[in-house]
């Protein structure tokens, strides 16, 4: 009897990863997508209204607010995440065990469970007792309510999820170690600067990195509000913090309107579809090759 074939091999190791995307992941994304367009409450069997859903929607002050906080998180949330990571991937570049401890620790609030993450968060932010504002105290500078101020409330959001960039600390900085030495030996013996390091040589090479945590980033932190604003703010205060996931949860489970869900749910693929298309056609017009 002959032996299977690689390709045979490689099937039968894959077919269990191939099983569970299309029950997991394919199924149900085809079944959202059919209930967009009709009116299900999940008692009755659907009803198909064809674009009813999304004209609702497109007509609501509160997904129109809704979008607007989204988009005002993902343009300050992603970059700043994507400068921290590569900041602290430039400072623990060097090998030794003190960097290693430091590594570790850089990626250690990546590993936390969401809920006790944002539970932290609400001790740190607390306004009375929490740590922060007493940090803030001790050098002189204002008190913020945080979580009870619409305009802090966003700030403080975009601030504990900054701090979860440890999946692309460590991709910065692989990028950084597949870097070959001999460009930053050639600069150096030609007199350049560090800065000039950085912005000739080494930002150059990690573009194809940095663009693709972008893209990643823009996907995982938008799914990543649901838990601190369930828990923190519930959307609030004066929906400051009402963010699309957190809006199709409460259309879901508050309202029982899953055809609505559904469609806001596209919606929101739609609007990262979109961003990750014009990302990407920025960077093919800036050269970079992707």
């Amino acid at each position: 009897m002959r032996p299977p074939s690689f390709q045979a091999q490689m099937r039968l190791f894959l077919a269990p990863f191939l099983i569970g995307m299309a029950v997991l992941v394919v199924l149900p994304a085809l079944a959202t997508l059919v209930l967009a367009f009709t009116r299900y409450n999940a008692l009755q069997p659907p009803v198909w209204i064809g674009l009813q859903n999304f004209s609702k929607l497109l007509a609501s002050p509160l997904v129109g607010l809704s979008l607007r906080n989204t988009l005002l998180f993902i343009g300050l949330a992603v970059p700043l995440r994507l400068m921290a990571a590569l900041g602290l991937a430039l400072l623990l570049r060097p090998s030794g065990r003190r960097f290693a401890i430091h590594r570790a620790v850089a990626y250690l609030p990546t590993l936390i469970p969401e809920a006790a993450y944002a539970l932290i968060w609400l001790w740190i932010f607390n306004p009375l007792y929490g740590p922060l504002n007493h940090l803030l105290a001790l050098v002189g500078l204002p008190l913020p309510t945080w979580l009870t101020d619409p305009t802090s409330a966003r700030l403080a959001i975009i601030i504990m999820l900054v701090f979860q960039m440890g999946e692309g600390f460590l991709v910065l900085l692989a990028g950084l170690h597949n870097t070959p030495q001999v460009y930053y030996e050639a600069a150096r013996m030609d007199g350049a600067s560090a800065w000039q390091i950085l912005w000739r040589i080494t930002l150059p090479l990690l573009l194809p990195w940095i663009l693709l945590l972008t893209c990643r980033d823009i996907l995982a932190s938008l799914q990543a509000t649901f838990t601190p604003t369930y828990i923190l703010t519930y959307g609030g205060p004066y929906y400051a913090t009402m963010f699309f996931p957190l809006l199709i949860y409460e259309l879901s489970f508050d309202f029982v309107d899953y055809g609505l869900a559904s469609a806001l749910l596209v919606m929101m693929y739609a609007l990262m579809a979109l961003l990750i298309v014009a990302i990407l056609r920025l960077a093919r017009a800036g050269g970079v090759d992707v």
